[in-house]
C-alpha cells in the first residue's frame, strides 16, 4: 500500500513538474515575442527576429511569431526566408488570408508571378473584401501580360476603396497596354485628382497624350512632372519629344540635356538632341551627339554619322 501511494505521489509531482515547466515555456515564448514586437517597433529587425526565433524555440506552435519573424525577414529582404515563415504561418492556421497576401508579395518580389497569383487567389478566397490582394493580383497579372484580367482585379480594388489612386494609376497602366489610351487618361486624371503630388501619374498621363498626338497637353503633364521631381530624367526626354512634334528644336535640346545631366548613359538622348541640333543646322554638335550615342552602344547612330556627318 504504501509502495503504491509513494508511486502515485511521485506521478502527481512529475505532472505539476511537467504542466508547470511547459506554462513557464508558454510565458517565456510569449515574452520573447513581445520583445520581438518592440524591436521590430524600433526597426531593429536583426534583433527581432533572433527573439522570434527563441519564441518559436520555446512554443513551435505560435503561428505569429512566424508570421512577425516573416515580416521582420522582408523588411531586411531576405525574401526566400520570409517565404519559408509565412508558408509555416499558414499550415498552423490555414484561413490566415494575411499570411497568404504577405507570402504573395514576397513572390512577387522574386518574380514569382504565377505563385504569387496563386497566393493573391487564396486571400481573395478568405476575404473578399480583401482590397490590397485584389491590387497585388493584378499587379501579378499584369507581369504575365493578363492585363484585361488586371484590369479587372483594379477594378475591384476600387470598388472596395474608391479613393485608392494607386489602383486608378495601375489601370490606367494596364489600358495603355491593351491600347485604349483615352481611358488609361480618365485614370490617371482620377489618380491626379486623388494625389496631386503623383509625378508619375502626371507623367504617364502626358505619354497617354503624346501617344494620341495631342503634343501641348503632354508637353503641361511632362512640365508638372518635372515641377514635383526636377530629377525626373523620364520626363525631360517626354517633354523633348513632343517639343520636337511642334518644332521647338531649341527647347527640344534643353529637355535631353537635362536628362542627360541626370543620366549621363542614356545614349538615346544624345542621339535625339544629335538630330535637333541638325534641325538647327549645328551639323558638329548634332556629330558628336551621334558619336556619344554609338559609343554608348545606339548602334542607329553610326548610321546617322554615315548620312549626316561626312
Amino acid at each position: 500500500m504504501k509502495n503504491k501511494t509513494t508511486i502515485i505521489v511521485w506521478l502527481i509531482f512529475f505532472m505539476v513538474t511537467f504542466i508547470t515547466c511547459y506554462s513557464q515555456e508558454k510565458k517565456d515564448a510569449k515574452y520573447y515575442f513581445t520583445q520581438g514586437n518592440n524591436k521590430c517597433g524600433l526597426s531593429d529587425y536583426r534583433g527581432a527576429i533572433k527573439d522570434y526565433t527563441k519564441a518559436i524555440r520555446l512554443n513551435p506552435k505560435l503561428a505569429t511569431a512566424y508570421y512577425n519573424r516573416g515580416f521582420a525577414k522582408s523588411t531586411i529582404e531576405d525574401n526566400s526566408g520570409a517565404i519559408e515563415d509565412f508558408t509555416k504561418a499558414i499550415e498552423l492556421n490555414p484561413t490566415w488570408a494575411k499570411a497568404y497576401y504577405s507570402r504573395g508579395l514576397e513572390k512577387g518580389i522574386l518574380e514569382n508571378n504565377k505563385e504569387a497569383l496563386e497566393d493573391f487567389t487564396k486571400a481573395i478566397e478568405l476575404n473578399p473584401k480583401y482590397a490590397e490582394a485584389y491590387v497585388n493580383r493584378g499587379i501579378a497579372k499584369a507581369k504575365l501580360e493578363e492585363n484585361s484580367g488586371a484590369i479587372e482585379d483594379y477594378t475591384k480594388a476600387i470598388e472596395l476603396n474608391p479613393t485608392w489612386a494607386d489602383a486608378y494609376g495601375r489601370r490606367g497602366f494596364a489600358k495603355v497596354k491593351l491600347e485604349d489610351y483615352r481611358g488609361a487618361i480618365k485614370d490617371y486624371s482620377k489618380a491626379i485628382d486623388l494625389n496631386q503630388k503623383d509625378a508619375e501619374a502626371f507623367y504617364l498621363r502626358g505619354v497617354a497624350k503624346y501617344t494620341l498626338e495631342d503634343y501641348s497637353e503632354a508637353i503641361k503633364d511632362f512640365s508638372n512632372a518635372i515641377v514635383l521631381n526636377p530629377k525626373y530624367a523620364e520626363a525631360y526626354v517626354g517633354r523633348g519629344d513632343a517639343k520636337v512634334r511642334l518644332e521647338d528644336y531649341r527647347g527640344t535640346i534643353k529637355d535631353y540635356t537635362k536628362a542627360i545631366e541626370l543620366n549621363p548613359k542614356w545614349a538615346e538622348a544624345y542621339y535625339n538632341r544629335g538630330l535637333a541640333k541638325l534641325m538647327l543646322n549645328d551639323k558638329e554638335g548634332g556629330c558628336l551627339d551621334f558619336s556619344e550615342a554609338g559609343e554608348l552602344g545606339y548602334m542607329k547612330a553610326y548610321d546617322s554619322i554615315k548620312e549626316f556627318c561626312k
